[in-house]
C-alpha cells in the first residue's frame, strides 16, 4: 500500500443525494450497435434499469434524488471538442429521446434536474449550488457513462471534497474494457469510492434509521 494512512471511510457520511447521471430515453431505444453515436458495452441497458432499485430506495430513505441530463442545442454550437472523440452527435435538445428515460428511472415532473452541456455535471451546472443548500456530503452515483460522465463527476466531487461513491452495478460504460479502467481509477481517488448495489441498499437502510431516531 502506498499511503500507510489511507483512511476507510463509511459508505455515507454525513447527509447523502444520488445522483442519476444521463439515464435519458433514447439508451433503451432498440438500435443497432453500427447505428448508435455511442458505443455501449455489453449489458448496458440492464445496468441501468439496475438503477431504478437505487432510485426507488433512495426516496425511501430520505436521500434527494438528482437528474443529470446531457443535453447540446441543435445547431451544435456548445459540443466544443466533443466531437473530436469516438462521439457523434447526440442529445440534442430538438430530440425527445434526449429526455429523461421517465417509465425507467420513475422519473418526477417535481424531481431535482441539472442539465450539462459537457461531461461532468459541474462543469456550467448550478449543481454545488443545490448541493450546498441541501448539505450534502457523500454522492452516490449510477448511470453512465461509466468511463466518461459518470467518470468525470466523480473526479470534480473528489476535488470538491465530496466523498463520492459509485454503485459498480448501476453504472454502464463504451466498453467493458473502458468500464473497469473507470472505475480503477475512481477507486483510486478514493478507497471505497467503488460499492454494490446491495452494500448501497444497507447503508441506504441504515441512514434511513439514524435519521428516524
Amino acid at each position: 500500500m502506498a499511503n500507510p494512512n489511507q483512511v476507510r471511510r463509511d459508505l455515507i457520511e454525513g447527509n447523502a443525494a444520488l445522483l442519476v447521471i444521463d439515464i435519458q430515453a433514447g439508451i433503451f431505444i432498440g438500435a443497432d450497435d453500427d447505428q448508435r453515436s455511442i458505443d455501449h458495452m455489453p449489458g448496458h441497458t440492464d445496468r441501468l434499469r439496475k438503477a431504478r432499485i437505487a432510485i426507488d430506495k433512495a426516496r425511501e430513505s430520505d436521500i434527494p434524488v438528482i437528474f443529470i441530463q446531457e443535453i447540446h442545442r441543435a445547431n451544435l454550437v456548445d459540443f466544443g471538442r466533443e466531437l473530436d472523440g469516438e462521439e457523434d452527435v447526440h442529445c440534442l435538445d430538438n430530440t425527445p429521446n434526449t429526455g429523461i428515460a421517465r417509465a425507467e428511472t420513475g422519473f418526477r415532473d417535481d424531481d431535482y434536474l441539472i442539465q450539462k452541456r459537457r461531461y461532468s455535471a459541474f462543469y456550467g451546472t448550478d449543481l454545488e449550488i443545490l448541493l450546498k443548500g441541501l448539505k450534502v456530503e457523500t454522492l452516490l452515483m449510477v448511470g453512465g457513462l461509466t468511463n466518461v460522465c459518470v467518470h468525470y463527476t466523480f473526479a470534480d466531487g473528489h476535488q470538491g471534497d465530496y466523498f463520492c461513491r459509485t454503485i459498480e452495478d448501476c453504472v454502464a460504460a463504451s466498453s467493458t474494457q473502458a468500464h473497469d479502467a473507470a472505475l480503477a481509477q475512481m477507486e483510486y481517488l478514493q478507497a471505497g469510492g467503488v460499492r454494490s448495489l446491495s452494500e448501497t441498499l444497507e447503508a441506504m437502510d441504515a441512514y434511513a434509521a439514524k435519521r428516524a431516531v
